[in-house]
């Protein structure tokens, strides 16, 4: 069971699960930020919608961490970043977004890994991590996420969190400048398995 306490230094939940932390993104997370997804640029940007040209600027991020904010008020979306809780290096993003309530309770499941985690666990370990967010605090009932058919290792990190192929989305988003087809994951509720080590704070003060 999720377990919450209050600290001091960002709004939202904080997620620990084998080898990874997520939590908020900060004002004084840019410069490590903007190195890691620099540094990463032609190894993320095929499976991303088109950088703006000011993609990596502070004022860029500010801009972010001012939606990321009013998302998480709103409760329409979570987006963390992930951390080696050992070292406290940035190594990626995970996001729950596009929460619906109601008669769907699903949220859609976002993220990047920089290249040099790459294929190192980081990415199934944060999806599981939110995944146990999003079925225990949240009370979702699904979870949806998409990825590039050419996109492999996305779909693995899917696959060994959980989630099962239901289909196929032509044109689906706008990716890398052009409308690329998708494939469909999903994972509901009571399919999933929490992973070995997750549990949750929570931060309560302001970005």
């Amino acid at each position: 069971m999720a377990l919450f306490d209050w600290m001091a230094e960002a709004t939202g939940p904080v997620l620990r699960g084998q080898g990874v932390l997520l939590r908020p993104p900060r004002p004084s997370d840019y410069a490590e930020w903007a190195e890691l997804r620099g540094g990463s640029r032609d190894y993320l940007q095929p499976w991303e919608p088109a950088w703006a040209e000011d993609d990596l600027t502070k004022a860029a991020f500010r801009r972010r961490l001012s939606v990321y904010t009013r998302e998480m008020e709103l409760g329409t979306a979570w987006p963390l970043f992930i951390f080696d809780p050992e070292e406290e290096r940035l190594m990626g993003a995970i996001t729950l977004s596009n929460i619906r309530r109601g008669v769907a309770e699903t949220g859609t499941l976002g993220y990047w890994v920089g290249q040099p985690y790459a294929g190192q666990g980081v990415g199934t370990t944060s999806v599981r991590a939110i995944l146990g967010f999003a079925f225990g605090a949240l009370k979702l009932h699904r979870v949806e996420a998409a990825c590039v058919p050419t996109n492999h290792a996305s779909r693995r990190v899917l696959e060994k969190a959980g989630f099962r192929h239901e289909g196929l989305a032509r044109a689906y988003l706008k990716i890398n400048g052009a409308w690329a087809d998708h494939l469909l994951f999903g994972v509901i509720r009571d399919e999933f398995v929490p992973g070995p080590i997750v549990s949750s704070s929570y931060l309560r003060d302001s970005l």
